[in-house]
């Protein structure tokens, strides 16, 4: 005769209806006194009874019971939900395309609970044949969160991502930079157009794109202060971006950046060329105080910059798809490194972190302007009149 099992060691019993063995074990109670159940399933007997000895040893070591079919899906998509509350839409927008093209089509089904690190190690393999090394570390970090947090709310054991490490993507389109040639023709290019101050200011400043989009008509200063000792020149102070929270790249891009002579030139003539559409679209305008504009003063989105600069490209006889308006910045590197000015002031004047440089700046704190770019462009390009 069958020994029966004393109370408290669960159960195995045939599904006829699923065609399964069912072990069932009691995990506690209700408030109300109903019983709580924890199920696992097997194809064969045996099966059931090697998961109901994993339930009840799992039970008896206190480990928080699991859901067996929450899958890699449903944790991305509660990440995605409840996951991210102080980023930004776009951020958001961002996280769920990338789940949605190579995440959940290729993991998505996986128990979350079963999902070991050898299969994301296999996914990230095939993720890098059509994907950048950046791109990778974006996914594999909204993978990790998305099961860490799967992790807090008891839902999984452990997370299997952070077993795992980044392989080398694809690699990306190399940025470039203009030559001293190009550069010419393309400001000439521009000199009649809607983009001539922004190309103009970016190239001869190095400005990150995300920096002129934001830049504001009270952080530029078209006069300067000659009569101080020492002088101010005219400057534009970058200290915001289109980021999110509106703060630049970081801390050390925080910068005031004098302006060459073209650079003065160009503002001057874009801000009566504004003053026009402004009065052009009247009830229409939107006052944000930007430099850039859209016609009605609205901030530019990457893409109208990026349109509008390739048209300038264009009449400069340049293939217009080889180039991004980020390559203004990398053509200023260029330019002073070809000038003969040292690493360390162009790294202080594009803003980069790896400069010796420890001063920090704030918000309503004038720093002194970097007057070296200047210098160097008005010298490279000639004082233009």
């Amino acid at each position: 005769m069958t020994k029966r099992r004393s109370r408290g060691d669960g159960g195995i019993r045939w599904s006829e209806s699923r065609q399964r063995w069912i072990a069932e074990i009691t995990i506690g109670y209700t408030p109300t006194g109903k019983r709580k159940v924890r199920s696992a399933y097997g194809k064969t007997k045996t099966e059931a009874k090697a998961k109901l000895k994993e339930m009840l040893r799992e039970h008896e070591d206190g480990l928080p019971p699991e859901d067996r079919s929450f899958t890699v899906a449903e944790a991305v998509r509660d990440f995605l939900t409840h996951g991210l509350p102080r980023r930004s839409a776009s951020t958001v927008e961002k996280l769920t395309i990338l789940a949605d093209t190579h995440i959940i089509p290729l993991l998505g089904r996986r128990n979350a609970r079963e999902l070991t690190a050898d299969e994301v190690d296999t996914w990230l393999a095939g993720r890098a044949k059509v994907v950048s090394t950046r791109t990778l570390q974006e996914l594999l970090s909204l993978l990790r969160r998305s099961l860490a947090r799967a992790q807090k709310r008891e839902k999984i054991k452990r997370n299997v991502a952070l077993l795992c490490g980044v392989p080398e993507g694809r690699a990306g389109r190399p940025s470039k930079s203009l030559t001293f040639e190009q550069a010419e023709a393309v400001l000439a290019a521009a000199e009649f157009t809607s983009m001539r101050a922004y190309i103009v200011v970016s190239l001869l400043t190095g400005a990150r794109t995300e920096e002129m989009r934001a830049l504001t008509w009270s952080h530029t200063d078209l006069e300067g202060r000659p009569d101080l000792n020492p002088p101010i020149p005219p400057h534009v102070m970058v200290w915001r971006s289109v980021r999110e929270g509106g703060d630049t790249k970081t801390a050390k891009s925080r910068r005031s950046l004098a302006l060459p002579k073209r650079c003065v030139d160009a503002l001057r003539a874009h801000q009566q060329k504004q003053a026009f559409a402004r009065k052009l679209a009247g009830d229409k305008w939107e006052e944000n105080g930007l430099v850039f504009a859209s016609a009605v003063g609205r901030e530019l989105d990457a893409a109208n910059v990026r349109r509008a600069f390739r048209r300038v490209l264009k009449n400069a006889g340049m293939t217009p798809t080889a180039w991004t308006p980020r390559e203004l910045r990398h053509s200023f590197v260029s330019l002073l490194s070809d000038s003969g000015m040292e690493l360390e002031k162009i790294s202080r004047l594009v803003g980069h972190n790896g400069t010796t440089v420890t001063e920090k700046v704030y918000r309503h704190q004038l720093r002194p302007v970097i007057q070296h770019g200047a210098e160097a462009m008005d010298r490279i390009f000639g004082v233009y009149s």
